[in-house]
C-alpha cells in the first residue's frame, strides 16, 4: 500500500444543486488524460445520459478486472488512466475510473464510500485482514434527472461467475448496491455503515483506517488474485 494522501475533500450535499463541481477533472479523475479518451472512443455513446452512464457502468464493470491486490493510496495510483493502464483495480479505483468517464461526458458523478461485510475473498486476503469487514468500499454517484444514483462496478462478470454470485446490473433508475446474498442462498455482502459522498477521494481518512485496522503490509500486492480465484473455487 503506497502512502501519499492530499488534502481530504469534504462530503458534499445530497441534493443536485452546485453539480457543476462534479463535471471538472480532479486529482485522480484525470479524463482528459489520452488513455481516458481513447477508451471512450471504443464506445458508441449518444445523446441520453441514463443510457449512456448504464453503458459506461458496464465498460468498467467487465473490461477492467477486480483485483485488490493493486491497492495505492496515492493520486498516481488511483488515477483513472492509471486503472486504464493496468486493466485491474480495486473497488475504489474503479468507481474513481466510472465517475470520471461520466463527468467526461457531461453527467455529474462523485464518489461515495461504505463499510460492508464481505464474504468474497481469498484465503490470503482473511489471513492478512484478520476480518472480513471491509472499510471504505467504494462506488460511484450519478447525477441523473435530478437524482443521485448509486452505482457498483468493483465485481466483474466472470468474478461474479466463478463465486456463484449475482452479478449486480445498472439500469440508471435505481440503486446498483451488492446483493446480500449469493445464488446458493449464502451471504454475499452486508453493508454496515454508509460513510457519505465525496468530490473525490479522501485519501488521508482511508489511509488512516486502513493503517489502524488492516494489516496490509509491504507483501499485500504480491500475489496473484486471479489464481487464488481460480484455486478456490470451480466453474460446473
Amino acid at each position: 500500500m503506497t502512502e501519499t494522501s492530499p488534502e481530504t475533500p469534504a462530503p458534499n450535499s445530497e441534493n443536485g444543486e452546485d453539480s457543476e463541481i462534479y463535471l471538472v477533472p480532479s486529482p485522480t479523475m484525470d479524463f482528459e488524460h489520452p488513455a481516458v479518451r481513447a477508451f471512450l472512443e471504443t464506445l458508441e455513446l449518444g445523446s441520453d445520459p441514463r443510457k449512456n452512464a448504464v453503458q459506461l457502468y458496464y465498460a468498467v464493470r467487465d473490461r477492467i478486472r477486480y483485483d485488490p491486490y493493486t491497492i495505492n493510496l496515492s493520486v498516481e495510483g488511483l488515477k483513472a488512466s492509471t486503472t486504464l493502464t493496468a486493466g485491474r483495480a480495486w473497488c475504489i479505483s474503479k468507481a474513481i475510473l466510472l465517475s470520471a468517464l461520466c463527468r467526461s461526458v457531461g453527467i455529474p458523478a462523485r464518489l461515495g464510500f461504505a463499510d460492508v461485510r464481505n464474504h468474497l475473498s481469498t484465503e490470503r486476503m482473511r489471513q492478512l485482514m484478520k476480518t472480513d469487514v471491509f472499510l471504505w468500499h467504494g462506488y460511484s454517484s450519478i447525477l441523473l434527472e435530478g437524482q443521485w444514483i448509486k452505482a457498483t462496478p468493483a465485481f466483474n462478470i466472470e468474478l461474479c461467475q466463478r463465486f456463484g454470485l449475482k452479478s449486480l446490473e445498472f439500469d440508471g433508475s435505481g440503486d446498483s448496491l451488492y446483493h446480500s446474498f449469493d445464488l446458493n442462498g449464502k451471504r454475499h455482502m452486508e453493508y454496515l455503515a454508509m460513510r457519505g459522498e465525496y468530490e473525490d477521494v479522501p485519501i488521508a481518512e482511508i489511509d488512516e483506517s486502513f493503517r489502524l485496522e488492516y494489516n496490509m503490509t509491504s507483501s499485500w500486492n504480491l500475489a496473484d488474485f486471479d489464481q487464488e480465484v481460480k484455486n478456490e473455487t470451480r466453474l460446473d
